[in-house]
Order: C-alpha cells, then structure tokens, then sequence
C-alpha cells in the first residue's frame, strides 16, 4: 500500500513521495524550555517518534529536525521573577537564575523524558540563540521583498505585513478580516494590529545578555522567525514534513508559512498536527486543577506503559486521559510481555535477543500504519499476534507460536516500545534475577517429579512472596513478574 498521510494544509489525506527518492527530512516543533515538560510535549514526541520510526523501517533515510526555543518572553519573566526579594522557593526552582541557565536546565528536563520514553534524539537539534545571524538574514529578505517593516517609532521593532501577502491565513483556513490581532502583542510601530513581530527591540529593564545586535537595533527574534530560519538552514527551503502539536497550527505555524514563502520558499510539503490530551473529556488546566504531567505518570506505572498509553492513539485524534488509562495500558503490555515470555522460554531457553533485523511486521500492521498512521489499527494486529501465540503455545503448534513471538517482536520494535529503558535498571541484576527464578522452577520441576508436593509447594509460595507469578503449563512451567 502506497503511505498515505493527512495533510493539514490541503485538508485531505494524500499520498507521500519524498522530493529526493529514499529520503525524508522532517522538522517538528519541540520545547519552548519555561518549564517542565506537560504531557502535550511528551505526546507530541512520541507522535513524530513514531512517524520516523515508520519511515525507517519503509526503507527511508530521514533527517529529522526538532528545535528548542531558549530565548522567549516567558522564560526571562521567569528569570527575572526568581530575582525578586518576595521570590518563593519551589520544588524545582533556583533563586537568581539566569534566563539561559533557566532554559538550559529544564531542555534537561525534557530530553531526560523523552529519553526515558524511548523517543529517539532527531538528526539536529539546533537552539534558537545558535541561529541568529540567520535569522537576520530572513529578515532582511523579507524587507527586500516588501513583507516586513522596521517600525517608523525607532523601538527596533520588525514586523511582518500580514496584507502584503495574500496567502495569509490559507494554513487554517481563515480570512484576514475575521481574525483579531494578538491580545497581548506590543503594539508600538505596527500597520495592522495583526502583524506580528520578526524582531523584537530591546526594551529598558531586559537583561542585555538576552539582545543581539542587528541592522535594526539591538534585540532578539520572534518566535514564529526562529522555526523558519533554524529549517531553511538544515532542510533547505523546500522539505517533506512539518509536525507538531495542533496547538501550534495558529498563529505559529501560520505565520512560519506565511513568512517562509514570502521570503520564496517552497516550505513544506505536509503539514501533519497531532492532536491534544484532555482529562476526562475536559482540557487539562493548571486552573482547576485536572492536569497530570509525564512525571506524575511516571510514578504511577514503568516507562513501557507510558510510553503504550501516550502512543496508543491515532495521532490526530484527542488522547483522552482517565484515572484507569495506565491501568488499562499495564494489563495490555502485561499481555503482551507474558506472551514474549513464556515463547522465549520455549524458543531460547539459554537466554538471548530475538534478531529482527531482517524481520517483516505483518501485512495487516503495515497497511494500517500506512494509512495516515493508524495505530490503534496497528495495535489490533499486535494483540491478535499475542492471542494466536499464546493459542498455539498451548496446542503445542510450535511452527505458529514462533512466528508469532518473532512479528510481536518487530511490531514492539518498530512502535518504540521496546526501546524504552527504565533509568537505573542494571541488566546485569536482571539476568540474575532470571537465572535464580530459572533455578528455583527447575528445583520445583524436581521435587514434582519426584512427588514431594510440600518441597513444590514450598518453592512456588517463596517465588510467589517475591513477586513472581508461576503459571504450570504441559511444556512445564513459565513465570512473570507481578505487576502493582
């Protein structure tokens, strides 16, 4: 089946072919570094982590692009809030905290979560502060070509001239006239209250480390500037993919295209937009208190099952979060790794990794993974590998139940979720761990053989105390690991 994936701009789904044939260059919008990473972010990640993990395993080189916004209004508010005399402590926060060791500190923070979900690091991961003097030349471009103006007042202010291009608002769809102009925007200098701000002046009170000199005046970038410039250097002014979450749609990504291809770019090829996760069928909000960050999600079940429940959505569709959501995604992994178990007891009793290098998913999981990424598809054709294997563990058809393990197994794989490590397990404790379960059932297989029921018994009730579940089958018996 031909890859097919919804383009937002067109507003339809269509087919992909690359510009360069074998290649894909992607670029997603990543963390404005004010704060901790919400589950928005994570989910966003895992979304785009996926779509490149797809197109490897099609056979595509992809160049994947995710940038970091460390130079932002809200992150010098923050800055200079922890400055204040009446400043409180909070868990996290630092007293008198530079606004670039603010953004350095929490970019950590969210590359130790997106490393502990198993999203892979992209090909690039450029700051917005690396890229100034690009950002200057866009600017300029965009003056040459009548779309963008220094403000009359002297701030140092740039703006782009939304009428000067007639394509404006063809992103989402809307007319220039219906739209309102930025509620909280500076308004100094400006033709039309909905222009928006390529360069921001410096203003009195600003840290000066946070301004760069430039043609118009000392200052720093607008945000919407930032993207256009930091994809044009790595991708080139024409690139296959531009992703993020669908908050970003507007004004962001509106303006990012607009000003792209005033400065004539091509810019994207498809836009694709994940969509947003609610709590209980409401926005999550900070307000009234019905948020749960990727932390908080961490506490309540292992990386594996985060990582399932963040991903186990079509990636346009809302991501409903529920009080039993990691519940319900634990006894699904938990399904799944029981089935892996008992088939690689059987089929590797010596231990070992499965190799997948040269094994192919299933053609029902391609073809729903073709289609737009339609992962819960692709789950469907998971959990019907598991019950075939486990059915045909226990009829004793070994043919079968290996195929299954080795397609469970590269479904796992190409989904990332068997890329996700929990930090600090040494697996050197784990392979221990096995060997003395392992030595323990062969004692009991004695002792069963021999017809010492309370010497059996014994051994299944310590192994049972520990956490280890023992299951006795007619091939002998397979164990696990009880979960909560």
């Amino acid at each position: 089946m031909t890859l097919r994936f919804y383009d937002t701009a067109s507003a339809e789904v269509r087919d992909f072919v690359p510009l360069v044939p074998g290649n894909v260059s992607l670029y997603y919008c990543g963390a404005t570094v004010q704060g901790m990473p919400h589950v928005g972010h994570i989910r966003s990640a895992i979304a785009f982590d996926q779509l490149t993990r797809w197109l490897q395993y099609r056979r595509f080189r992809v160049t994947a692009v995710r940038n970091v916004t460390d130079i932002d209004d809200k992150i010098l508010a923050k800055s200079a809030a922890s400055f204040e005399p009446d400043f409180e402590d909070e868990p996290g926060s630092v007293r008198n905290e530079e606004w670039w060791a603010l953004a350095y500190r929490y970019e950590q923070e969210f590359l130790k979560a997106y490393d502990t979900l198993g999203v892979s690091r992209p090909s690039y991961e450029p700051r917005a502060t690396g890229h100034i003097p690009e950002m200057h030349a866009l600017i300029q471009q965009l003056i040459d070509r009548g779309h963008a103006y220094p403000s009359p007042d002297g701030s140092g202010d740039v703006y782009f001239d939304v009428r000067s291009w007639e394509a404006y608002g063809s992103l989402t769809r809307q007319k220039l006239d219906d739209m309102q102009g930025a509620q909280d925007a500076d308004p100094r200098g400006k033709k039309d209250p909905r222009d928006f701000a390529l360069w921001k002046g410096y203003k009195e009170g600003e840290p000066t480390s946070a301004s760069w000199a430039s043609p118009w005046g000392a200052g720093r970038p607008g945000w919407h500037l930032e993207c256009s410039a930091m994809v044009t250097k790595y991708l080139g002014s024409e690139f296959d993919i531009h992703g993020g979450g669908l908050d970003l749609r507007f004004p962001h990504h509106e303006n990012e295209m607009a000003q792209s291809q005033a400065a004539g770019h091509s810019f994207a090829n498809f836009w694709m937009h994940n969509g947003m996760v609610t709590y209980a069928g409401e926005k999550m909000s900070k307000s009234i208190g019905n948020t749960v960050s990727p932390a908080e999600m961490l506490e309540l079940a292992p990386p594996r099952v985060v990582r399932y429940y963040l991903g186990q959505a079509q990636y346009r569709s809302v991501l409903d979060y529920q009080p039993t959501s990691l519940q319900e995604a634990a006894a699904a992994v938990e399904r799944i790794d029981g089935f892996l178990s008992k088939s690689r007891e059987k089929f590797f009793p010596a231990g070992g990794d499965i190799w997948l290098d040269r094994i192919k998913v299933p053609d029902a999981f391609a073809a729903a993974m073709d289609d737009d990424l339609n992962v819960p598809q692709a789950l469907a054709v998971l959990h019907g590998s598991v019950r075939t294997g486990n059915s045909a563990l226990a009829a004793g058809d070994l043919d079968v139940a290996q195929d299954a393990m080795f397609a469970t197994a590269k479904m796992l794989d190409v989904l990332g979720i068997d890329a996700v490590r929990n930090p600090g397990v040494d697996r050197t404790a784990d392979q221990a761990l096995k060997s003395l379960v392992k030595a323990q059932l062969a004692a009991r297989a004695e002792a069963r053989a021999s017809k010492d029921w309370a010497a059996s018994d014994a051994i299944r009730d310590t192994l049972t105390a520990a956490g280890v579940v023992v299951e006795d089958g007619p091939d002998g018996a397979s164990w696990s690991l009880k979960r909560g």
